[in-house]
């Protein structure tokens, strides 16, 4: 089977309506890493309940569709897809507790021929009892099997970013090596980040960190260094995924500040000196 480009790109997808907890944001904040130092105030706002905060890159686990592209009248070979861009726009701060519905939609869908096809997805996370968007969120995914399908949408032109001198910050921030079991608990039971039997099929020497908790890792470096870990000032984070991060090492991010609010970025294993993430952007008040 292959991609029938107008069917799919015209796939309705329901509403899907998520009620949250604030255990459910702690969880989700213990799993990109907050509260790893006892003594950090800061980070203990958003891992115990008392004034309770919400990472807003939780957003992006809020009223997901679930693993749709496994469905068989996608066309899509899933077990070829990667997971290669992620954004997060904050139009509201997230609460630590509430009811959100998610509202997804597929943007596009290139033909990259022999690359595959580039699928892009976007959803609305809007508050339930307001019906106002609280995030947005978009993903791109590469299905390395379902390219030459013809037609599709056009390309994007390419980003010509790449850094000017030294950068101007540096966050590092631990990860445990059971980031991938606690991070897995807010919704992605992908087996590739658990089971290590799973892993090494797919060529991985262990189970992987989801490349959504190292985005969230991600934020957390951007809260951190920019934002001075108040959450309402974080308004975007985009990026670009090139090599897989494991759990229990720590990330490496160098900020180049832009001013009037925005920095370029890119993330790094402190361990392995290797670049995980790329085209990092993040928008924030100053």
């Amino acid at each position: 089977m292959s991609i029938n480009f107008r069917t799919l790109k015209n796939r309705q997808f329901e509403d899907v309506r998520h009620r949250y907890g604030a255990t459910d944001s702690m969880l989700y904040a213990l799993g990109i890493g907050m509260g790893t130092d006892p003594s950090d105030l800061d980070q203990l706002r958003y891992v115990y309940e008392q004034a309770l905060l919400a990472v807003p890159t939780m957003a992006v686990v809020l009223g997901c569709p679930g693993f749709w592209m496994r469905s068989p009248d996608t066309g899509l070979d899933w077990k070829k897809i990667l997971h290669v861009e992620q954004e997060l726009n904050m139009h509201q701060t997230l609460r630590p507790s509430g009811e959100v519905i998610g509202k997804t939609v597929i943007e596009s869908i290139v033909d990259k021929r022999s690359a595959g096809a580039l699928l892009t997805t976007r959803r609305d996370v809007v508050d339930a009892a307001t019906s106002e968007i609280v995030a947005s969120t978009r993903s791109v995914i590469l299905c390395r099997g379902d390219g030459h399908f013809g037609g599709g949408d056009p390309a994007s032109p390419p980003s010509r970013w790449c850094p000017q001198g030294p950068p101007d910050r540096t966050c590092i921030l631990p990860s445990s090596a059971q980031s991938a079991l606690i991070y897995r608990l807010s919704g992605d039971d992908n087996p590739l980040h658990a089971d290590i039997r799973v892993a090494q099929n797919a060529g991985f020497e262990r189970p992987i960190l989801h490349g959504l908790c190292t985005f969230g890792m991600a934020g957390h470096a951007a809260l951190r260094t920019l934002c001075a870990y108040d959450p309402a000032r974080l308004k975007k984070l985009k990026l670009k995924f090139s090599s897989p991060f494991y759990p229990g090492e720590s990330l490496k991010t160098v900020f180049w500040t832009h001013g009037h609010g925005s920095a370029t970025f890119q993330c790094y294993s402190l361990q392995r000196d290797v670049m995980v993430i790329h085209h990092g952007v993040v928008e924030y008040i100053e």
